[in-house]
């Protein structure tokens, strides 16, 4: 969804850049700063194969003005044509350069905050983890995750079997979107849906971080019924069919404690009615636990996705308002 163009925004400057060969468009005030800017550096949703910046000129404005800070939105290449991980390395390079070239853009280094939408989310989350080894770049003050996928393990989880008709994500369309972004076959939906793609010895390993038994029971009150315990059946044809789904840079959920407890403050956003929901939960837990500061807003009536309907007058109903009002807020007190 690219929507309709929103107004020339005479108070603002919008420039088209690459940033180490990467399109990105910069958004600035162009009011004089009295002091070096804040930087958000943003990647859009759209599952990997979908999206673009222009979908979220309207909350992109909005951050500008309200944050009074400079955006960097990346516009990375989309699959199935441009082939995983492309888009994370993308995303990575474009940030990498921003970061030592915060100077051109009048930011302060140490006021730098990364952060996404559902899959941009998940680049986020990823790329966030990647920079705590980076002593020669500055530390990033603060992350934001929207709405996040963050596993390929475990699709039974409370918010699978709860959403799992939800529009604008449901169950089955998570699994599609996955194999066209990683260029597998969509003969493949039924088996990862029942976790047949994940050995066990990978299951209790990673038991500990994702498991339904550390969702708040107030989640599970809405049509959840535990996994049959010998419903698992491994079929290794599965797996290494879709083994990346299992890595790190796919799942960022299973990065070693030693990493998520370097990783900045945390802005973190789940919606009720969507299938992701319980992927915000475990990695908010998994902040927590490692001391991590979590900013958590839960929109009960929200459905994932809705954030790119802001500023589109009656389409932006009261739920969407109040996620992109709030996390703006969050920006703005950094």
């Amino acid at each position: 969804m690219n929507g309709f163009p929103p107004f020339k925004d005479s108070s603002l400057l919008t420039e088209d850049k690459k940033f180490d060969g990467v399109p990105v468009r910069i958004y600035q005030p162009k009011t004089p700063a009295t002091a070096k800017r804040k930087a958000f550096v943003f990647f859009h949703g759209g599952a990997g194969i979908f999206g673009s910046v222009e979908a979220y000129e309207r909350i992109l404005r909005h951050v500008v003005k309200e944050a009074d800070s400079v955006v960097v939105a990346v516009e990375y290449d989309l699959g199935p044509d441009s082939p995983y991980p492309n888009q994370y390395d993308q995303c990575f390079k474009a940030t990498v350069h921003f970061m030592k070239h915060v100077d051109h853009y009048h930011v302060d280094a140490s006021r730098i905050t990364i952060g996404g939408d559902s899959c941009g989310a998940n680049f986020a989350t990823r790329i966030c983890q990647l920079l705590v080894d980076r002593p020669d770049l500055p530390k990033v003050q603060a992350q934001v995750l929207i709405y996040p996928g963050l596993q390929g393990l475990d699709f039974y989880l409370p918010s699978y079997q709860q959403n799992s008709c939800v529009p604008l994500m449901w169950r089955d369309t998570v699994i599609y979107f996955c194999c066209l972004f990683l260029n597998k076959p969509t003969s493949v939906i039924k088996d990862v849906l029942e976790s047949c793609h994940v050995p066990e010895k990978m299951r209790l390993k990673y038991h500990k971080w994702v498991n339904a038994d550390l969702i708040p029971k107030e989640f599970k009150v809405r049509g959840y019924k535990p996994q049959a315990p010998g419903l698992y059946k491994f079929k290794p044809k599965v797996h290494e069919e879709m083994k990346e789904i299992l890595e790190e840079t796919f799942s960022p959920l299973f990065a070693k404690d030693e990493i998520v407890r370097q990783l900045p403050r945390t802005y973190l956003l789940t919606c009720e009615f969507d299938v992701l929901r319980d992927d915000g939960l475990l990695y908010k837990k998994r902040l927590e636990d490692n001391g991590v500061p979590v900013t958590w807003t839960h929109i009960e009536n929200g459905i994932h996705g809705i954030a790119v309907l802001f500023g589109y007058g009656f389409l932006s109903f009261p739920s969407v308002e109040q996620m992109v009002n709030d996390f703006t807020q969050f920006l703005k007190s950094l």
